[in-house]
């Protein structure tokens, strides 16, 4: 068995036309869909990057596996899924990010520290723009390749809306780069009859909001039709303080997309950029799967496509990410196919975690999971040998601090969402909070715009999801080292 596992970066789980969006152009990830399962309730343990990103490389939780924020190393025991399948004969390889380490940290050295990770080919690029919004990073691959071609890494403001810029020309986005990368490993990995691991981990959709110009005008045409940001004046007033400054400045930073200040056609064309961003990436996957599909190698190959976290897009009158977990940054999609193994065309309501994927993976290759991984597989699920559409009954995700932007008061919050009922607990000690936490009927209210924490008719159910999420909170205790003996 191969695996090729695309990971885009900030993809919301509403942005293919398998999903229900009718605005993007995604026949290829739509094919995939019909290949194998389609997941409707896929949710990442973290809304930000890298603490997501070691979760479900090691199947463990962030703060069991030590990257509980951006900016930590992951410390050097941890074992990921490439570096395990390593062990058992596979060849693994990488483009793209990884972001499980730190990544920027003097201007003249900006390569992310790696650990025993497994892979054998690394072409690694953290973000396509220089630190200087311009230049070349030193050690990155996608740099250095624009170099070798004449060509200079550009991303300009567009004259239209000053939070919009047009990106590289498709033939040297960073997006075909990495596909580049992965054709060219598959390929040779086949070559040699070695089984593989390709990790195909696209920067897009992540903010700077900036396609080729050749995707966005598309949807130029039909802006007017794009629909506007879900946002009711007045929501936030009940809810976590952290929001209230990220509705003034994303990131809580004043005057980074400020959403009051933002007029309705900005709005709608950072949605337009993003989808734009979101097509190119289809095209790319379409090559992969055109390629596979032509080397014969379709047949023997598990695909997972899903993204590390979501994007809020102007809804709750935020943009970016932050500590919060609406469904637009924690629920994301989740494809899994492999022609003539996991019955295609089906469409799953399971609860299923990130964590879940790594020992998937291993179960699917027919090895056991490691004994720290926290996830569950559910590799029975995919191959119909378990009939019950269920895995989990509910899942948990988790902010410590995890971005450096929210420092007064300091952010920690954990989550637990059972499939109806999202319950967000906000931890302070010394800092008394306005607002204590959140809860959500999704099926009353599943724009998640009013805030049933404090209301006495939802006393039951908050009791009782207080209750679930010590249960979840305890069971990330960390299974390592293991028991050796009675005593």
């Amino acid at each position: 068995m191969n695996v090729l596992w695309i990971c885009t970066d900030q993809q919301r789980y509403d942005t293919l036309g398998c999903y229900g969006n009718p605005f993007v152009k995604t026949p290829n990830l739509d094919r995939l869909a019909q290949m194998g399962v389609r997941f409707q309730n896929a949710y990442s343990q973290s809304p930000v990057c890298a603490p997501s990103r070691a979760s479900f490389l090691t199947g463990r939780y962030p703060r069991t596996c030590g990257v509980r924020q951006n900016g930590q190393d992951i410390p050097s025991g941890e074992r990921l899924l490439p570096k395990i399948l390593s062990e058992q004969g596979y060849t693994c390889g990488l483009s793209g990010k990884l972001h499980i380490s730190a990544c920027m940290q003097t201007a003249c050295k900006v390569i992310e520290p790696r650990i025993d990770d497994g892979y054998d080919y690394f072409r690694w690029s953290h973000h396509p723009a220089g630190m200087d919004r311009g230049g070349s990073w030193p050690a990155n691959e996608y740099s250095l390749w624009l170099t070798r071609h004449g060509q200079t890494y550009q991303s300009p403001a567009r004259a239209d809306c000053k939070y919009v810029e047009t990106g590289m020309p498709e033939e040297w986005s960073q997006t075909k780069w990495c596909t580049d990368c992965a054709l060219e490993y598959m390929d040779s990995a086949h070559r040699f009859g070695i089984p593989w691991l390709f990790s195909v981990n696209f920067f897009d959709p992540h903010h700077s909001f900036n396609p080729p110009e050749e995707y966005l005008n598309r949807y130029l045409e039909m802006l007017d039709g794009i629909p506007a940001p879900n946002y009711v004046p007045g929501e936030l007033d009940n809810k976590p303080v952290f929001q209230r400054k990220d509705h003034e400045g994303a990131y809580n930073m004043k005057g980074s997309f400020p959403y009051d200040e933002m007029s309705p056609r900005d709005h709608k064309m950072i949605r337009a950029a993003y989808w734009a961003m979101i097509d190119l990436i289809d095209v790319q996957v379409g090559r992969m799967l055109d390629y596979l599909e032509q080397s014969g190698q379709l047949h023997d190959t598990l695909i997972l496509f899903t993204s590390d976290h979501g994007e809020n897009l102007g809804d709750h009158g935020m943009y970016l990410k932050g500590p919060y977990f609406y469904e637009q940054n924690v629920h994301v999609p989740l494809i899994a196919a492999w022609p003539g193994k996991i019955p295609g065309g089906r469409v799953s309501s399971a609860l299923v975690e990130l964590t879940d994927l790594a020992p998937t993976i291993l179960e699917a290759a027919g090895f056991p999971a490691e004994p720290g991984m926290q996830g569950k597989s559910f590799w029975k699920l995919l191959t119909e040998e378990q009939k019950e559409d269920y895995h989990r009954d509910s899942v948990y995700a988790e902010f410590y601090n995890s971005n450096l932007n929210h420092r007064d008061p300091l952010a920690f919050l954990t989550m637990v969402y059972d499939g109806r009922y999202k319950f967000i607990k906000v931890h302070q000690k010394d800092q008394p909070m306005d607002c204590q936490g959140e809860l959500y009927d999704l099926h009353a209210d599943p724009a998640e715009t009013v805030n049933q924490y404090e209301n006495p008719v939802y006393a039951g159910i908050k009791t009782r999801m207080l209750e679930l999420l010590c249960d979840r909170m305890a069971q990330t205790c960390d299974p390592l080292p293991v028991r050796k003996s009675p005593w």
